[in-house]
């Protein structure tokens, strides 16, 4: 078993010139302990590397890494990556994990496992045929630390053992390079072993140097001629000339593993180490790989050789079994063979048990490989393809033979292939399973079924090259006599993928097109959904005006009974909003869409529709009710794997309605946690543009002008716009930050652009886009006439689609352009407007906006008291730079201000407060997490309830928490 691993040296054997790496060792061991020298402390984990070329040593030293960590009763979790194995998605994950699990039963497991049962058993190969939704690779991922972590509390201290890392497959690398940096605030120390030259990319991180654990990696160095010295004198005594044993570190090269199997066969030669054993020393030496090996190896007999190929082409955990139904031969043969190769050191025991085997060095295993010949080499992998599946191993372990094997149209090669890519699907591998149904294409299948695995290719590259997608997509779409359940999926993932490639106009056309061609009336509602959708996401939409009337005509014939029609009903819900309908209908629209319910994981619907009904409520002022829809969707997403770019989308606009309430340092911690998800997706781009924007919103709201200015940079955001509508719109947000930056000119030039395209499309409402009341500022110098045209358009606007927060917000703008006597009444107006509507935010600046008015008129005492309001409002809102403002005006007004009155709430449960009090302490989230025996995840949704309660921010917590009472016991 491969979790068990071996050296080929003998226990007793020391390791030679190693004690620089021994110190290490033991010095991280050491960290893992709760007492040092009788004194308590915080276990503490982290990564220790050993690389060099092959037969340096790594694998001894990891093997004592086992004995010393044994010794002090650690638990140790092992795997090894191998060269005939990278096919296998997660192979070496399974390696680590299966030993402590596998042996648990359905219900044990489940309850280890918890809420990541369904997302993770398939990954690690502990269900037999995985079902239900397929999780994202991010999903999986973030399932695999979960479960690590959770070993690392229950099994602590633990130390992980990789070894051959650089043949580990990529998901198995890509998961540890992720989880490796969270080793150091858990019990657990992780060990790995690799060739530099041969690492991937996947696993570049892992050769940074870190400061947990000193210089790393530790790169191993060929021993010297003492060292070869005394390896040759402990076989072959010490009388060994000094000149014999120079020559043999000569031949070796310094190497550890050819300097022991040099040593170990002069020994059974019973040379003394004189000169004139040096012909037979060379001859030996030349034995131990490379041609010579196969030489030794040949002269071993043609059964001996047939059963070391067959041993080679099953790589790792050899069954002999298996081997000789490979080698074709009897099992006598297959004893004998075996005692041959044990005798010659090619094969020894593995897992400790005589049932398995394994080389006694990966250089011997590629030697043997790659001097099979071709068509012998297919033959045995075409035979292990069907032994492997015979034996009931199941379809990937046969599939990675198949992938070795020339097409030849096979029926059940092509079954194999598609169950094997059917399971690297729900271990979140998409990537394997592209490359597994690529060559189920090549076989070929039978032609009727040549569409059905297009379709499941273009699934499975949908994640990671839509582009592919759309290609797979259209070749399917063109074979001939296509189910109409099979081709309505079909063409909804094309244009997803179109949709997804910014190709919007495409996505629109194709769903078009087919709703004509179809003949059955649901598809068609369907498929006309799914063209007002991506017309709706266009931005280069032709007639906007006639699609909205279209939609509308066809939403008022529809009760709503079946999914499709909701769809078209929550289609028309956005975009009555988007045009700035009455609020009373634009929510009619939504609850009708809602009724039933809308789920945001169905497989061929999408969930653009869902989200769009979502956010209606935050633009109609019922956040609550958005709030409760987005936490019900991301749960939805997350209980079936999808943490990827649905769930980063799900984190940015839940900040954004944050954002919108006023809740801005709540908004500031979603938006950057859906940031850092996008970050680490492949192809999550759209994402990313929802992100920023939001994050630069509220930074701006906050009075961080520099902090969005250098986020704006690093992503490029104001330069070239995606096809797709993205909210909030970039050049009116990037317009914002141009006006925070006084560069009042140019925002005027790109507002007046957005105010175009907008007008054009029949698009107003000031609620999505607030572009009137920012040129209206941005004007307010310049062109006063022409900025307060543009904000009484806003108020009228406002006005008519009848959300208190964004007629406030219109009142506000224009009375700030108005000036003078004039504008008191608009800014109490304002003021009236807004405390009857959610937005804190905007209510604080209306407040400032009509205390800084008042001053600016003589009335101090009315002043002094809006100044406060706004000013203790801004306060709790998170929003530093408008409190420096009203702090500001007070001074110019002769006022002081008052002590601000924190929230005093009985609310805080003890949990909270616990995690509250320690952040104000500075402690990171990953330490707080384990203390409260919850992940990172859990503890930032816990602390953003803390901040919703107080009405404070990270900054402000401390202080907070000084007035707000205990909670009761």
């Amino acid at each position: 078993m491969a979790n068990e691993l071996r050296q080929s040296l003998p226990e007793s054997r020391p390791l030679l010139e190693r004690r620089k790496e021994l110190r290490a060792l033991d010095s991280a061991l050491a960290r893992l302990r709760d007492t040092v020298d009788g004194m308590p402390q915080a276990p503490r984990g982290g990564l220790l590397a050993f690389t060099g070329p092959a037969g340096m040593g790594k694998t001894a030293l990891l093997t004592e890494t086992r004995v010393r960590a044994t010794a002090e009763g650690f638990t140790v979790l092992s795997g090894r990556g191998g060269e005939k194995e990278q096919e296998l998605a997660l192979h070496v994950v399974r390696q680590l994990v299966q030993p402590v699990l596998a042996p648990l039963d359905e219900e044990e497991l489940r309850t280890f496992l918890g809420g990541w049962y369904d997302i993770v058993a398939a990954a690690l190969g502990l269900v037999a045929m995985p079902s239900g939704h397929v999780p994202d690779p991010t999903g999986v991922r973030d399932g695999l630390d979960w479960v690590m972590t959770r070993l690392a509390v229950k099994k602590a201290p633990v130390v992980l053992i990789l070894d051959d890392l650089h043949w580990a497959d990529v998901q198995s690398l890509s998961w540890l390079a992720s989880f490796a940096p969270r080793a150091v605030d858990l019990s657990m120390l992780i060990v790995v072993a690799y060739r530099p030259d041969e690492l991937p990319r996947e696993a570049a991180s892992l050769q940074a140097p870190a400061a947990d654990l000193g210089k790393r990696p530790f790169t191993l160095a060929p021993l010297s001629a003492d060292a070869v010295a005394r390896i040759v004198r402990d076989e072959v005594g010490e009388e060994a000339e000094d000149a014999f044993c120079e020559e043999c570190r000569e031949v070796t090269g310094g190497s550890p593993f050819e300097a022991v199997e040099l040593a170990i066969r002069l020994g059974e030669r019973k040379l003394k180490g004189t000169s004139e054993d040096l012909p037979a020393m060379r001859d030996l030496a030349a034995a131990v790989k490379g041609p010579g090996l196969i030489e030794r190896l040949q002269g071993l007999g043609t059964t001996t050789v047939r059963f070391a190929y067959a041993a080679a082409v099953l790589g790792q955990a050899i069954s002999p079994e298996l081997a000789s139904t490979i080698a074709a031969i009897g099992s006598t043969a297959a004893a004998e063979a075996t005692e041959k190769l044990r005798a010659a050191r090619i094969l020894a025991d593995g897992d400790g048990s005589r049932d398995s085997l394994e080389f006694v060095h990966p250089l011997i295993a590629t030697t043997i490989y790659r001097s099979i010949g071709t068509s012998l080499r297919e033959g045995m992998h075409n035979a292990a393809a069907e032994a492997v599946r015979a034996a009931g191993l199941g379809p990937a372990a046969a599939a990675r033979h198949l992938l070795e094997v020339p097409c030849e149209g096979n029926a059940e090669a092509v079954t194999c292939l598609r169950e094997a890519a059917r399971e690297a699907l729900h271990s979140g591998a998409p990537e394997a399973a592209r490359r597994l149904l690529t060559r189920a294409l090549q076989e070929p299948p039978l032609p009727e079924e040549r569409a059905v695995l297009l379709h499941e290719l273009a699934s499975a590259t949908f994640l990671i090259k839509p582009t592919a997608t759309v290609a797979h997509l259209r070749e399917a779409l063109a074979e001939p006599d296509i189910e109409p359940e099979l081709r309505a999926p079909m063409v909804y993932r094309l244009t997803q993928a179109l949709a997804h490639t910014d190709r919007m106009a495409e996505a629109a056309r194709v769903a078009a097109e087919e709703a004509q061609r179809t003949a059955h009336p649901r598809v068609r509602l369907r498929l006309q959904a799914d063209h007002f959708n991506w017309s709706a996401f266009r931005t280069d939409e032709p007639d906007s005006s006639g699609r909205s009337r279209a939609l509308a005509l066809l939403a008022d014939r529809l009760p709503g009974r079946g999914l499709e029609e909701r769809y078209i009903l929550g289609i028309r819900a956005w975009d009555a909003m988007m045009c700035g309908e009455p609020r009373q209908k634009v929510l009619a629209y939504a609850e009708e869409a809602l009724r039933g319910g809308l789920s945001w994981t169905h497989e061929n619907q999408g969930f653009e529709v869902p989200v769009s009904v979502a956010l209606v409520f935050m633009y109609c002022d019922q956040p609550r009710r958005s709030e409760e829809l987005f936490a019900r969707g991301m749960a939805e997403c997350e209980s079936k794997g999808w943490r990827g770019s649905h769930l980063a989308l799900g984190q940015a606009l839940s900040g954004y309605i944050r954002y919108r309430r006023g809740c801005l340092a709540e908004a500031e911690n979603l938006v950057r946690e859906g940031l850092r998800i996008a970050d680490r997706v492949e192809g999550a781009v759209p994402a990313q543009w929802f992100a920023v924007g939001i994050l630069i919103q509220t930074l701006l709201a906050r009075g961080r002008t520099l902090a969005a200015r250098r986020l704006a940079d690093k992503y490029g955001y104001g330069g070239d716009i995606p096809n797709a509508v993205i909210y909030p719109d970039p050049r009116t947000v990037y317009a914002e930050l141009l006006l925070a930056e006084g560069r009042s000119d140019e925002a005027a030039d790109l507002l007046s652009e957005v105010g175009e395209w907008l007008e054009s499309r029949e698009w107003r409402n000031p609620a999505w886009c607030t572009w009137q009341l920012g040129l209206a500022s941005a004007l307010s110098r310049s062109a006063p006439d022409r900025a307060v045209r543009h904000a009484q358009d806003a108020v009228k606007r406002a006005r008519d689609f009848g959300a208190a927060s964004v007629i406030g917000q219109a009142l506000h703008a224009r009375a700030e352009v108005t000036g003078g006597e004039a504008a008191l009444d608009l800014h109490t107006e304002a003021v009236d407007h807004l405390q009857r509507s959610p937005a804190a935010y905007e209510l604080a600046r209306a407040l400032v906006g009509h205390g800084a008015a008042l001053a600016r008129n003589g009335r101090l005492h009315d002043a002094a008291d809006r100044l406060y309001q706004g000013l203790e409002g801004a306060v709790h809102c998170g929003a530093e730079g408008l409190a420096a403002r009203a702090r500001r005006e007070l001074s110019a007004a002769g006022l002081r201000p008052l002590p601000l009155r924190y929230p005093q709430t009985d609310t805080l449960t003890a949990q909270e407060r616990k995690a509250a009090e320690r952040a104000a302490q500075g402690h990171p989230v990953g330490v707080v997490a384990k203390e409260l025996h919850l992940t990172e995840q859990g503890v930032r949704q816990l602390l953003s309830s803390v901040y919703r309660k107080l009405g404070t921010d990270a900054a402000g917590l401390a202080e907070a928490l000084k007035t707000s009472p205990r909670p009761r016991p």
